[in-house]
């Protein structure tokens, strides 16, 4: 084991020298290139597991497919303007349905179409993430998975040659039913993992999640800056760089999982096929059925709610209180995302073995309601920079959650659980951009009573509150299910 060690620290470090000696990655991705380096060497050696190599493929599947969704984030509101300006028949149809309140100008029009994408994308996950995850409950994981993964490489290749936003939305709609894999990947971690410690494995694959977000929007804005110089080369697409190499580190990973990728659902554990249980109702029955399952799911609900004022106020709330730049923005996810890595990577694991699974969801809750609060109060930059070492032990509930959940079930229905997971995912993903944006702008309005701009972020604090008052009521000492 030291001997691995020693050779992958030296592997680690020759790469990133290799990486800090380029003069514009050095300067603009180099720590996310040392990050995404050194995790995807350490991953093997961390792990120890009789099927180190199955859960191994799962993490870089899931560190590739959010990768190559946050190489686009520079770049698709780009291409949104560039259509909207353009005009085509879902522009026109936008304009009509919202009025010119919303659509009337180029940048309303982009901004609406930019929300409406993230609702599609969030209500294809909400049906589809508990179809594939029954559908892996019949087929077994490998073949979901590797579908999934193929079909997401072939839609980011729809959406590289795009000629008008109709083409483009469609490619997102396409994204949110392929991206729902998740549910699958993270059944396949259940299947492998004894219940003991299938909240570490939870923690890697939130860890290997939380580097795909820090690096991807970093690679994806160096793509897209690249793309002029190769004009010659790619013509009227050089700005699309970002969507082929999506393509191809999506359709490399399918390569890999192929050859190396087993089965992990035995097929004395495989279930016919219903729809009562595929759909997004009768997969939420699931959580209903079993005792203690439903009030766990609200408690994720919520938690994924609160999360959803990151996504759609932090930019606004920042730029607006502190008169932060895109720059500053940047760094501050980043270092929330690194954060997130250090704790679910690196912390859940020793934390699981002294305090258990319950004191970690109740910790990270705790720790989400005063970081939520803090950054709602802070009306200076320190103060909200003050406040993120305590927010970012808020990862800690994910893995904590996961394991909790997955430990009341039996191994016919994880996918279903995973499945019900993500629709509850996507119901947060529908309501957050509805929400918090209306409270900020409720919140900023000098006529109204509460004029106070982190109201967005207090709400969320609030909703972990909540949440922490339905776990205290819910969690009970268990039997692990063995059928």
């Amino acid at each position: 084991m030291d001997h691995d060690a020693e050779r992958l620290a030296t592997n680690t470090k020759s790469v990133v020298d290799c990486l800090g000696s380029w003069y514009p990655l050095r300067n603009s991705i180099g720590l996310s290139a040392t990050i995404t380096t050194f995790c995807i060497l350490w991953i093997p050696v961390i792990l120890k597991s009789p099927r180190k190599a199955a859960i191994w493929f799962i993490l870089v599947s899931v560190l590739l497919d959010v990768l190559s969704f946050g190489v686009l984030i520079p770049v698709i509101p780009s291409l949104i303007k560039e259509f909207t300006a353009k005009g085509d028949w879902l522009a026109s149809v936008i304009v009509k349905t919202v009025g010119t309140q919303f659509a009337g100008t180029p940048e309303s029009l982009a901004s609406t179409c930019v929300g409406l994408f993230g609702f599609v994308w969030a209500l294809m996950h909400f049906f589809c993430a508990p179809i594939l995850g029954a559908l892996s409950d019949v087929y077994g994981r490998r073949r979901v998975l590797l579908i999934s993964c193929f079909g997401l490489g072939i839609d980011y290749l729809l959406m590289g040659f795009s000629q008008n936003l109709t083409w483009l939305f469609v490619g997102r709609i396409i994204s949110g039913i392929t991206a729902s894999s998740f549910a699958t990947a993270g059944a396949y971690i259940a299947d492998v993992t004894p219940p003991e410690k299938r909240s570490a494995a939870f923690g890697m694959f939130g860890a290997a999640f939380g580097i795909g977000f820090v690096v991807g929007p970093a690679l994806g804005g160096l793509l897209f800056s690249f793309g002029p110089a190769l004009e010659g080369l790619l013509g009227q697409y050089s700005n699309r760089l970002p969507f082929w190499v999506s393509a191809v580190l999506t359709l490399a990973n399918v390569l890999y999982g192929y050859f190396v990728l087993p089965e992990s659902l035995a097929l004395e554990h495989r279930k016919p096929f219903s729809w009562s249980r595929a759909n997004p109702i009768g997969s939420l029955r699931l959580l209903r059925a079993h005792p203690g399952m439903l009030g766990l799911a609200m408690v994720y609900f919520l938690y994924q709610l609160a999360h959803q004022v990151l996504n759609n106020v932090f930019v606004l709330y920042t730029e607006n209180r502190y008169a932060w730049t895109p720059q500053d923005v940047g760094i501050a996810l980043g270092v929330v995302g690194i954060l997130n890595i250090v704790v679910q990577g690196g912390l859940v694991r020793p934390a699981l073995k002294r305090c258990g699974e319950s004191a970690l969801l109740y910790g990270g809750l705790g720790c989400g309601v005063v970081g939520y609060a803090l950054y709602g109060l802070a009306d200076t930059s320190w103060k909200f920079w003050a406040a993120t070492p305590v927010f970012s032990l808020m990862a800690f509930f994910t893995p904590a959650i996961q394991g909790l959940m997955s430990r009341r079930l039996g191994p016919t229905v994880q996918g279903q659980l995973q499945g019900a997971n993500g629709s509850l995912t996507g119901i947060a993903g529908m309501i957050g951009p509805l929400l918090f944006p209306s409270i900020y702008a409720y919140s900023v309005n000098p006529n109204t009573p509460l004029n106070t701009p982190g109201l967005p972020f207090l709400v969320a604090s609030g909703c972990l509150v909540i949440a922490i008052l339905i776990a205290l009521m819910t969690l009970r000492p268990v039997k692990t299910p063995t059928e």
